[in-house]
């Protein structure tokens, strides 16, 4: 098979032949057929972010694409059928707190890296290995339409931190860092699962006025002015009324005062949800106040990814008509132009916009038999 693959951190991808992955007990093979290309995936492969990614490796985090093989053990899943295939795999040796690697991107730890040598390379390739588990069926579906719900890749993350906090129909929600890449899918996540009111906060007007146009009056957008008490007043107003859950999502280079702001608009017995980056680069610490977290009986939940039931949760919601895919545009490279795809990622990675890398898609009719 053909794949872009990265030899060393700070060198370009490479298109090469690649044997032909090995299908094995619990693993399924895909037809890739559609990547996402993440904005900072650029900032992965130079090591900028120092992520956990034995080399040689073919990055690339999830796909969507027809199911080749499958393995002895597949009980529903056949050949041809439609997947999203998820980049989080989970070891099946501890059920607690089972080590994790993100196919294609990074490992958690050592258990990470170890599960990492055998579900290592991603998305940018004609085909992939993946756990069975991590393969959820979508569908019938288009060729065509593959690209387009890449865009769930980007909907998995802040629906993670959404279903961990509980957040249920008719709840407020506010998103800090709604303007960016996952900022706007929560907003969107969060519409989709019954959200009363989202409150949407930021500084690019550009970004906050598409929110409101593109969602109406159940997003209330706060332009941030810097100063933290000042700002964490202007959101209270907008919500209107209490706010249940805080969602944070912000990138790392954002300050740790402007976390603390949003999550200090949360109301009595709220939850407050961190899933981005602040302070990863240095800087501050969160520093939110104790008497105020125990006097106010707030929950904190720290939440990396998503549960295992979060792919299968929002292919409900596509197709029940919830969540609207075509929100996203989608910009479409081929496989040999991977680079291309990387660079462009980085320089257009705002709202609602998708990056994607389509190999040369196998397109002959496949028999549903085994």
């Amino acid at each position: 098979m053909r794949a872009a693959i990265l030899r060393a951190f700070g060198s370009p991808l490479s298109n090469e032949e690649l044997p032909d992955p090995v299908l094995g007990t619990g693993a399924v093979i895909v037809d890739v057929a559609a990547s996402g290309v993440l904005p900072y995936t650029a900032e992965i492969l130079s090591a900028e972010r120092n992520y956990l990614l034995t080399l040689p490796a073919v990055p690339g985090a999830g796909a969507v694409g027809q199911v080749r093989e499958v393995g002895p053990d597949a009980t529903r899943l056949t050949r041809g059928d439609w997947v999203i295939c998820d980049p989080t795999v989970r070891a099946r040796d501890d059920a607690l707190t089972p080590d994790i690697t993100l196919q294609g991107i990074s490992a958690r730890g050592k258990g990470g890296v170890k599960l990492q040598q055998h579900f290592r390379h991603g998305a940018f390739a004609e085909q992939m290995l993946i756990p069975t588990e991590n393969a959820f069926a979508l569908g019938s579906i288009e060729p065509s339409e593959a690209s387009q719900w890449t865009a769930l890749h980007l909907l998995l993350v802040p629906a993670g931190g959404l279903l961990a906090a509980d957040f249920r129909p008719g709840e407020t929600l506010l998103v800090s860092g709604a303007t960016g890449n996952f900022g706007s899918a929560a907003v969107a996540a969060a519409l989709g699962m019954g959200a009363a009111r989202v409150v949407a906060p930021g500084r690019n007007q550009r970004v906050l006025a598409d929110l409101s146009t593109r969602f109406g009056p159940r997003v209330r957008t706060v332009e941030l002015c810097g100063d933290e008490a000042l700002d964490r007043e202007r959101m209270t107003a907008a919500a209107p009324g209490p706010v249940d859950v805080v969602l944070d999502i912000l990138p790392p280079s954002a300050p740790a005062s402007v976390t603390r702001a949003a999550a200090m608009t949360v109301r009595e017995y709220g939850r407050v949800v961190l899933m981005g980056g602040v302070g990863m680069l240095g800087g501050d610490d969160l520093a939110l106040p104790y008497p105020w977290i125990m006097r106010h009986n707030v929950r904190i939940f720290g939440q990396w990814m998503y549960g295992p039931d979060a792919p299968l949760r929002l292919i409900q919601l596509v197709r029940a008509g919830l969540i609207d895919l075509t929100h996203w545009h989608v910009s479409e490279f081929s496989l040999d132009h991977a680079n291309e795809a990387v660079a462009h990622a980085a320089a257009h990675g705002g709202p609602f916009a998708t990056t994607v890398i389509r190999p040369n898609y196998r397109a002959k009719q496949m028999s549903n038999s085994a």
